[in-house]
């Protein structure tokens, strides 16, 4: 690597003169015209740097949250298809139990006037939801009532659910 050293006489008599400035004052002068400098630095430093990078940190995290969110709702919304989902026909009891075996649940329907009442006696609650928004979507069956009862294991829940339809 090469150093190539200039001589700028106006750089040169810049400087001079500044010593000279520096050297007139008193040491009182020099103190506080010091600090202030380190206050005047300080200044700059938090808000010209710490401010604008806080600032974008923040819109950065929200933009994050702003995605996530947006990312939560289209997985919540499935996939867009043409093609229609195939009804479940039969009586009531008869389509519970079809739909909660292929969640692996144990029902147990019981037929009531105009729908059925059904117990799920232990399920893991993402289960049971998934069972009911999977009811909701394939069978004119809709839920009237729900019951759920928190389990001593976490996450899991007894329910009482009933279906008209």
């Amino acid at each position: 690597m090469r150093v190539i050293v200039t001589y700028l006489p106006t750089l040169d008599a810049a400087l001079m003169r500044a010593d000279a400035w520096w050297s007139a004052l008193s040491r009182r002068e020099r103190v506080l015209l010091s600090v202030l400098a380190l206050l005047l630095a300080g200044v700059v430093l938090i808000f010209g740097v710490v401010k604008p990078l806080q600032a974008a940190r923040a819109e950065a995290v929200a933009d994050i949250r702003t995605y996530e969110t947006l990312t939560a709702r289209i997985r919540a919304a499935g996939t867009l298809t043409t093609a229609r989902t195939q009804r479940r026909q039969g009586p009531p009891a008869q389509v519970v139990s079809a739909s909660a075996s292929g969640f692996g649940l144990a029902v147990a329907p019981q037929a009531m006037p105009g729908g059925v009442r059904v117990t799920v006696a232990d399920a893991s609650y993402d289960t049971l939801m998934a069972w009911l928004a999977d009811l909701s979507a394939t069978s004119n069956l809709r839920v009237r009532g729900l019951s759920i009862q928190r389990r001593p294991a976490a996450g899991r829940v007894s329910a009482s659910v009933e279906f008209v339809g």
